[in-house]
Order: structure tokens, then sequence, then C-alpha cells
């Protein structure tokens, strides 16, 4: 694949971005409940207003931002969060990214790429406990090109295992041409996913010295090439400590803004994670714009407010603590159950954070996570409809901003929870969840949907699966 970056130019407004953080840092306490407000009534904010929200310091109005956030959230996702895992194939990389465990030069990093048969075992484990949704990550390297990406989700999508099936893999690799990402987009993948790392544009240049990812226009662009070769379900993110969160927040925003612009719908989700220590990466253990708890829950709330209607993802990089908290604050997607090593799934052993990215902050089963939630109120999904009946892109907006889509993912999470809870669960977990069930579908106020659900409720206690809306 030959990279090309004839024409292309950079969306992100760096000065304006600078110069709004800095006019809007005295925003009256009237103009941050008015900007509240509009992201209330499901709009999407402009830059500076999300400027505005990103330069509180005081108190009281951090904690309104964090009110409003939790008050959108659950007028617009309920109280559903949806659940996966990420599924290393291999940690073999070209580039020389200074943060990251899986650069070229980092001589304590044990490489690994799954074979067919490991794929397979790896696959098997994950159904064994009732994962139904992957993200499927790549080190950026010849041999992960587009045909191979296509064939190992092919073999992920057609290996079934007792009750279970993975029935939604998404992509997190390199950007590939326009005709890269339909060679991709041909295996039946959900998102596809490419994280900014960082939006500046000299701190970038000179966290990622050598190999392709070196591009920053390269990669900034890629996402635009996904959506001319037809793949409408992208994921963005900037990696946190790399450089200011407040600019990379106002990046994430022009980045929606650019894809809504230019193609009539923004990316489906939004990423954040923090850096972690990875081994053999000093780099990581001092990170020069390192983010606290505070400021990050304030992130979290500012990102739901901006972009009300984009899914927002929790990883398990994050502890628990941290995790249960910003689950109010406008979360949508977590990973659980997770492992990071190329292999964990079916073989663990001492050696995996050898072949390991970074290092996990919860690694708690995905069974104790699914209790928790559920104890907490939340109702665990694995739904996939939207994506298997075509609602992405453009058709999911259509259901989504007009708050529509409340219809079809309630009933969806209920019923992926019951099969969860019938097939894999402890009995800790069946009891609590199923009482959370019966709670939700008696606040049903559709009396047809009510009666429907219950329907397919039974249906699944008698042994149908994968049923949805």
């Amino acid at each position: 694949m030959k990279i090309s970056i004839e024409g292309v130019k950079s969306f992100i407004p760096e000065a304006t971005i600078e110069t709004l953080l800095e006019q809007e840092k005295n925003a009256s306490k009237e103009r941050i409940r008015d900007i509240i407000q509009k992201s209330l009534d499901k709009n999407r904010l402009d830059p500076d207003e999300t400027a505005a929200l990103l330069s509180v310091k005081d108190p009281e109005l951090r904690q309104m931002i964090l009110d409003g956030a939790r008050k959108l959230k659950e007028t617009i996702y309920g109280n559903r969060i949806v659940l996966f895992a990420p599924l290393y194939i291999g940690n073999e990389c070209i580039n020389d990214c200074t943060y990251c465990g899986f650069r070229i030069s980092n001589t304590e990093c044990e490489r690994k790429t799954l074979t067919q048969q490991e794929l397979i075992e790896e696959t098997k484990a994950l159904v064994d406990v009732g994962h139904k949704r992957l993200i499927m990550v790549y080190g950026e390297h010849p041999k992960y090109d587009a045909q191979y990406i296509k064939d190992t989700v092919e073999t992920v999508y057609n290996t079934k295992h007792g009750n279970g099936e993975i029935r939604r893999v998404n992509i997190n690799a390199a950007p590939l041409d326009v005709e890269g990402f339909r060679t991709v987009k041909s295996a039946g993948i959900g998102t596809y996913q490419i994280f900014q790392e960082t939006y500046h544009q000299k701190t970038y240049e000179k966290l990622h010295p050598r190999g392709p990812k070196s591009s920053y226009l390269w990669r900034l662009d890629g996402l635009d090439r996904a959506m001319e070769a037809g793949i409408d379900d992208l994921g963005i993110g900037a990696l946190m400590g790399l450089y200011d969160w407040r600019f990379e927040v106002m990046s994430l925003l022009y980045h929606t803004i650019h894809l809504e612009d230019k193609f009539g719908v923004g990316p489906h989700t939004i990423s954040f994670p923090r850096i972690e220590p990875a081994i053999g990466t000093d780099f990581t253990l001092h990170p020069p714009y390192q983010v606290q708890d505070e400021d990050f829950k304030l992130l979290v709330a500012i990102l739901r407010l901006s972009v009300p209607y984009t899914g927002l993802i929790l990883t398990a990089r994050e502890p628990i603590d941290i995790r249960n908290e910003v689950l109010n604050y406008g979360v949508s997607q977590i990973d659980a159950g997770s492992s990071i090593g190329v292999g964990d799934y079916s073989h663990k052993d001492e050696e995996s954070r050898k072949k390991s990215q970074f290092v996990l902050g919860d690694t708690r089963s995905l069974d104790d996570v699914i209790f928790e939630l559920a104890d907490h109120g939340f109702i665990p999904s694995f739904c996939t409809s939207c994506y298997r009946a075509g609602r992405t892109g453009e058709h999911f907006m259509e259901f989504a901003v007009p708050g529509f889509v409340k219809r079809f993912c309630t009933p969806n999470a209920l019923l992926t929870f019951a099969e969860y809870l019938y097939d894999y669960s402890s009995k800790r977990t069946l009891d609590a969840g199923l009482k959370l069930i019966d709670f939700e579908v008696g606040r049903i106020e559709d009396e047809n949907m009510k009666e429907s659900v219950i329907e397919k409720l039974e249906n699944l206690k008698g042994g149908e699966r994968d049923q949805f809306y």
C-alpha cells in the first residue's frame, strides 16, 4: 500500500482552538447553564461552547457540568451499558511510537501473531464466557494488510461454539487506502476505529519519529478514506496525556464536525483512554500531560454534552472506582473481562505482560462486571441489532437524533442480557439480573412493546436465541 497525502489538509484549527480556550476561560455561570441546556435539548455544541465548559475551574460549575451530563445520558441512552472485549491479533509493528509497548525499538516486547488455530481458540474462549462483541486489534506491519484483516474477521465470525458466537467485530488497525477499506468492509465489520493519539501536529510528529504512522495527515485523513469506501460506522479517539486534554477534546469535536459536514454523519464512537504503564516504555511512567482523576471525570462529561448522540467508550485501562463513577457521566460502552496480551484468553501465562501493549487497571471477570452493573441498576447489553439491521451511519442518525433509538435499545439490551444470564452467568448474577429485568420490563410504557418483550423473554427461557428488534 502506497501512502499518499496529496491534497490532504488538516481540519484541526490549532490556533483557533487555543484562542477559544483563552477567550472562554471566564464564562459566566449563566453562560455555562445555557450551554448545558442547549445540550439537554439534544443539540451538538459549537466549539466556543465546548471551550467554555473546558475552561471551568469553579467547583460549583464543574458539578453543574457533571450533573448535566448525567441527566443527558439518562435521557438519550437510559441505563444500559454495551459490553465488548478487545482481541489482540498480533503485536508486530514497524512504527516507533514513543509511548507504545509495541514500538519496533522495544526489545522487551515479545512479538506474537496468532495462528489460524490460535485465533479460533481465542474466539472460543471469549464465546465461552458470554461475549458477543469484539474489537480486533492489530499492530501496523505489512503482514497485517487489508486481506489479512478480512480473513481474520471471517475466521472469528465463522467460529461457533456451544450456544454462542461473535455477532459483531469492530476493528482497531492502521489506516488503509480506499481499496483496503473496501476489502475490510466486505468481511461485515462493525466500527473501524482509528485513534489520532494526539491532534497537536508538532507533538504528534515528535512522538512518532518513524514508520508509516509518522505521517500526521495520512492518519488524520484515514476515516475520510473509510467513508469513501462505504464504511459509515467510525470510531475516533485521542490518547490522553500526550498533550493538553482540553486541546484534545476540542479536536475530537472538530473531527466530529468535519465528518458531519463532509459526509452527513459523525463518528459512531469516541474513545479517550489515558496513558498507562507499558513494559520497556519509560515514557508511560511520566506522561508530559498527565490527566488527573477530577479532570478526567470532567473530560467525559464535557464530551457527553458536546456530542449528545455519539457513543462514548471507557476502557479497562481505568481503575475500577473511576470506571464505576464515570459510567454516570455519559459512557455508553465498556470492555469487560479484558486481556490484552496476544493469546491471553486461551493460554494466559506469567509472561503475558511482555506481549501486552500496556497495563490494565480493571481486571475483573466479565461476570463480576455484569453483576456489579446490574447491582447498580445498569442494564448490561450485548446488542448488535442496529449493525445487523443496517441502522448505521445516516440511517442510525435518523433513528437516534429524534430519540427513537431508545425504543430499540432498551428491549434489545434486556433480551441480550437475559441470553447471557441463562447461558453463562453465575448464580448470584442470574438472580440479580432476572430481578433487574423484571423491574425494567415493568417500566416499558408502550404496552404492545411490553407484551412483545415478555413473549421474547419467555422464548429465550425456552431455548430460543438471538432475538432482537
